[in-house]
């Protein structure tokens, strides 16, 4: 039996729900008010959660879906039927209230990286997140020649988050001429058939995506990488961008690809 959503009103750090979307039976994305205070580069991540049925604080890492510049924070959230979190979040509604700490932090931020010509998100299901705030935050193209966002789901209709946004920047005021012409979109399922199939990893290795787009193979002085998706996702991609020869980096240390160990998988 579903659990209607938690409303914590008492609670210090709490923000108001002010739409919630659900994608499908398994995603959904929503935005709450933003703290004033609240300052965070694209690509970070904050805790937010619900009262637990003690009463106590029951937070996970999400990354900010929303650019730096929003009034308000988007989240794309998976939906989990016995998680502790997701459970009660994906029922919340618009005036609901959530917790939100806003302490953001996180590795796959700009500066983590050094200087390079392409830019390459790689994401499997909501770890989109952080990219999603990437793409729509003009510093990534003034940054890069070339943003490559490839997206892998199991099924056509879990791209569809992905697939607005993308289409949305084309006519976006703020940035609609800037992404034009640097941003390829190169979304592929590994279970429904559709246009582009195949995992990330395989589409990398096998060349498949250097060749659909028209651009050369990852090489160590063009080419910068940002990873996010489960645990064992970014273990294999990091296989593969090693193999191409990109070094793993960090806010204090940048390099050729930068990986978020906090995302939130299944079994929230």
């Amino acid at each position: 039996m579903n659990q209607p959503a938690t409303i914590v009103k008492t609670l210090p750090d709490t923000q108001t729900v002010t739409s919630v979307q659900h994608w499908t039976d398994r995603l959904f994305s929503f935005r709450v008010t933003r703290p004033q205070s609240l300052r965070f580069r694209s690509g970070e991540f904050v805790m937010i959660g619900l009262q637990d049925e003690r009463g106590k604080p029951l937070l996970r890492a999400y990354s900010i879906a929303s650019p730096n510049w929003d009034e308000e924070l988007e989240f794309y959230s998976i939906k989990v039927p016995d998680g502790p979190l997701t459970s009660r979040l994906q029922h919340i509604q618009p005036g609901d209230q959530i917790i939100l700490r806003p302490k953001p932090v996180g590795t796959l931020v700009l500066d983590a990286l050094l200087p390079g010509k392409r830019l390459w998100f790689l994401a499997t299901g909501t770890g989109l997140a952080p990219f999603a705030s990437l793409m729509r935050d003009p510093e990534t193209y003034e940054r890069y020649d070339q943003v490559i966002m490839m997206h892998t789901c199991r099924e056509t209709a879990e791209l569809e988050y992905g697939r607005q946004l993308v289409e949305g920047l084309q006519n976006d005021p703020l940035i609609g001429e800037m992404v034009e012409g640097k941003l390829f979109y190169y979304p592929t399922t590994t279970r429904e058939p559709s246009d582009r199939m195949g995992r990330i990893t395989d589409n990398l290795t096998s060349g498949k995506v250097f060749a659909d787009l028209g651009i050369p193979p990852m090489n160590t002085a063009e080419d910068r990488a940002m990873v996010c998706g489960s645990l064992q996702f970014n273990v294999d991609v990091k296989a593969v961008l090693e193999g191409f020869g990109l070094r793993e980096g960090a806010n204090s240390e940048p390099l050729e690809y930068v990986v978020e160990k906090a995302f939130v998988g299944d079994g929230i």
